[in-house]
């Protein structure tokens, strides 16, 4: 009889369940070496995509910035033939220089599909991780987590940007004020909102919230408009391996291409006839600089900047962003006890063909990394919807070739099993 002490065994863990885990799943499912009942994903949500979902309707957000082929199902045109097949083909939204993006409607519809059409969701086990610590003996990981112990051969590690919001200094502890990834409830109107940001994520925002009261966007710098995170040549695994990896893995030198590559804190043009519109209206103003103090009341608060103006409204939404994932709790945390080699600012190192974190010995741990944490080798995209791809593609490759290897059995089919080709690749 099976206790909550005693380890479940699984073939391949997957520790995440948004964007690059659900897709990872479906990859692990179609074109891995394992049983599907080898397989798990492993999410504290209630289901897969729950802190995707969530954070996309809280901003504001009406479409996807990145176009339709990009999305969490393994057929680059699913989504399209999704919409073909409902009459929806209007919600694949025209761009002028770019692919038709969905909408977010459209997207987390046909995500829901793929989750259903797949059963993707008895796989989930609702937990979170505490520790992982390496097996000798079965030269696999064993998790630590919430509902138990689970044992794996192989684990994937996708947790995103960490769920740990930047917070200013001047707003610790400051009343009225709240992170719009956070307890922030964007159907409370009030008279007036200071939205804090310059990025996509403030401008959607403050547009949305000016449609019932008014808003003062607040922005550090002048908004820049960009219709993509980055240049698209760096979806290209050839471009990545041609202009990042030529570097030291975990190199300062990596870090500044990346830090050059992204288009960080910038607004995509189809945002901008929304956003003149309610500036030309007196509903949303903008103002550039940066706060050097603040204080609140019972019902406002006050915003000090650094060139006298000062603003006033009663209440102040953050979007800040996320702290560096480099630095989160959990990751220090697995990083000392499976001791893995890190380099400038904590980057993960990886090995660059299958985005294995190596040890600081360098035996092998089987322990692979895909999202915010693999962008020191995927590139700029490593946290989109294009970057789940490009990992997907080199840690299947990966796993399957150790699987051979692996003291757990493996379906007796894997090797009739093929790696379907990328239409993006």
């Amino acid at each position: 009889m099976t206790t909550h002490n005693s380890p479940r065994t699984f073939d391949c863990a997957i520790i995440g369940g948004g964007i690059h885990g659900t897709y990872l799943l479906q990859r692990l499912l179609e074109d891995g070496p394992f049983e599907r009942s080898r397989i798990c994903v492993i999410d504290p949500h209630e289901r897969l995509l729950t802190s995707f979902r969530a954070k996309t309707r809280v901003c504001g957000m009406d479409s996807l910035r990145s176009t339709f082929v990009h999305h969490v199902g393994t057929e680059p045109f699913g989504l399209e033939n999704f919409a073909e097949a409902n009459d929806r083909e209007n919600e694949l939204v025209p761009t002028v220089d770019y692919p038709p993006r969905p909408s977010l409607d459209l997207f987390l519809d046909y995500s829901e599909y793929v989750v259903d059409r797949n059963d993707l969701q008895s796989l989930h086990h609702q937990a979170s991780v505490t520790a992982i610590h390496e097996l000798p003996e079965t030269q696999g990981l064993k998790l630590e987590t919430t509902t138990g112990p689970i044992e794996a051969d192989h684990c994937i590690l996708a947790i995103g940007q960490g769920d740990r919001y930047r917070w200013p200094d001047w707003a610790t502890d400051l009343d009225h004020v709240e992170h719009v990834w956070g307890e922030f409830n964007h159907e409370r109107s009030v008279d007036r909102t200071i939205v804090v940001g310059g990025g996509i994520t403030a401008t959607q925002l403050a547009c949305e919230l000016s449609e019932t009261q008014s808003v003062a966007l607040l922005s550090r710098h002048p908004l820049e408009w960009e219709l993509s995170e980055a240049d698209p040549r760096w979806i290209n695994w050839s471009y990545i391996k041609e202009n990042l990896h030529t570097h030291p893995p975990g190199s300062s030198n990596r870090f500044d291409v990346l830090s050059d590559a992204r288009y960080t804190a910038t607004v995509p043009p189809y945002l901008y006839a929304t956003f003149e519109q309610r500036t030309n209206n007196g509903a949303l103003s903008i103002v550039q600089g940066d706060v050097e103090s603040a204080v609140a009341d019972d019902a406002s608060v006050r915003l000090f900047l650094d060139h006298g103006l000062q603003l006033v409204g009663n209440r102040v939404v953050l979007a800040t962003g996320f702290e560096p994932v480099f630095e989160h709790p959990f990751v220090e945390r697995i990083a000392e006890d499976l001791e893995l080699a890190r380099g400038h600012r904590g980057m993960p190192i990886l090995d660059d063909d299958t985005l294995a974190w190596q040890s600081n010995d360098g035996h092998f741990v089987p322990l692979y990394v895909t999202g915010a944490l693999a962008q020191g080798t995927v590139g700029p995209f490593a946290t989109n919807i294009p970057g789940a791809r490009r990992a997907g593609d080199r840690i299947l490759t990966a796993i399957t070739q150790r699987s051979y290897c692996s003291p757990r059995s493996v379906s007796n089919d894997a090797g009739e099993r093929k790696h379907k080709s990328e239409a993006t690749n």
